[in-house]
């Protein structure tokens, strides 16, 4: 056996990329504390500070994608795509990685591919229900893919595929008991019903919008709100709202203690993230989910899709959002039959210790030396 393992994760871009890749590179470490861990992330990108914070040293690659709708910004990416694997492969003749790590996200594709090229063992995981070109075409050289959701050989081998769920964040998850504290902390009424709104740490216009067009419906009904804008939208909402606007809407940019939010929350409204779908079948709280529509081949539509058909989530349009969400919300708020049956059947789906299965089949690589 390797006692001091040298292991390269790379991806990034969002949260939904990096949260899971320190989760798997936490669990690593403690399983083999002597491992070496490196990331290879995006320059530009939220990695290249978040990864630092963890702990964890990182390199960045000068990759981006396909700029939508600008023909101009896309000339230079195939020199980008070049200079990017050249660099790959001059960190893994630096480092000489036992086995590397793919959490997509513009930094994956070249790592892996230099991966490829050397002969290094590596594993794909795949947060989402649809798999992306990228990873689809990488997936073919793979020795293992973790993923989240069923059904996914049609995107990959189906002798290599692992259903093992994706990573979270631990502290996030941890609602047990925190109700009152929860309420406490965001000033709230721990015996009011309260639906929680969040679009992730930049926001999402479409649920914005709506919260804000039916907040007089939210406030005669004596409903709480947890509503998150996210840093793009908070300026804008405060200057038209006040930050005294109502005693049961509590106005924030970002959540800081997301477990104690979730905790205060009996509705939760939500993007459909891979990352965030995870948490919520951990959280098992009845959920609306409204897929962002500004995604790859729009895969939150089928992340949310995978829940939706198990009866375990909600599912509203983007487009009709505005005018449709927060009716269902509380509709769901004052069903309490519907809201214990979806709570109960998200639950089922939660896949915990996702984190520690993937690091195993990363110790499990370089053990066995698998290569393709």
């Amino acid at each position: 056996m390797n006692n001091s393992p040298k292991i390269i994760i790379s991806g990034g871009g969002t949260g939904g990329h990096i949260f899971p890749a320190v989760a798997i590179a936490n669990a690593l470490k403690r399983m083999v504390p002597t491992c070496e861990i490196l990331f290879v992330g995006a320059i530009g990108r939220m990695e290249m500070e978040k990864v630092p914070a963890a702990g964890y040293k990182i390199i960045g690659l000068d990759i981006s994608g396909i700029q939508r709708g600008s023909i101009i910004k896309n000339l230079a990416l195939p020199l980008k795509v070049i200079g990017s694997v050249r660099k790959a492969l001059q960190i893994i003749n630096d480092f000489k990685p036992d086995a590397v790590v793919g959490v997509g996200g513009y930094a994956s594709g070249p790592l892996l591919y230099a991966s490829s090229l050397k002969g290094i063992p590596y594993l794909i995981q795949e947060q989402n229900s649809y798999a992306g070109v990228t990873n689809k075409w990488l997936g073919k050289k793979a020795s293992k893919i973790c993923v989240a959701f069923d059904e996914m050989d049609q995107f990959f081998p189906a002798d290599r595929i692992l259903k093992t769920g994706n990573p979270v964040r631990q502290q996030v998850v941890d609602i047990k008991g925190k109700h009152h504290a929860g309420a406490e902390l965001l000033k709230l009424d721990p015996l009011k019903k309260t639906i929680m709104v969040t679009g992730g740490s930049l926001g999402a216009g479409t649920l914005n919008k709506a919260i804000e067009k039916h907040l007089p419906e939210i406030i005669a009904q004596d409903v709480q709100v947890i509503w998150q804008t996210g840093k793009y939208y908070y300026k804008g909402i405060m200057e038209r709202l006040g930050p005294d606007y109502h005693p049961n809407v509590r106005i924030l940019e970002f959540l800081n203690k997301m477990d104690l939010a979730y905790a205060a929350a009996d509705v939760i409204i939500s993007r459909a993230g891979a990352g965030t779908i995870a948490e919520l079948c951990l959280i098992k709280k009845p959920v609306i989910l409204v897929p962002s529509p500004n995604v790859a081949e729009d895969h939150q539509t089928k992340n949310a899709m995978a829940l939706v058909k198990n009866g375990a989530a909600v599912l509203i349009n983007d487009r009709s959002a505005e005018d449709t969400l927060v009716k269902a919300a509380l509709e769901l708020l004052n069903n309490k039959e519907q809201s214990e049956q979806l709570a109960e059947n998200i639950g089922k789906m939660a896949l915990p210790e996702a984190d520690e299965i993937i690091a195993n089949e990363v110790l499990k690589l370089i053990n066995k030396d698998v290569r393709n």
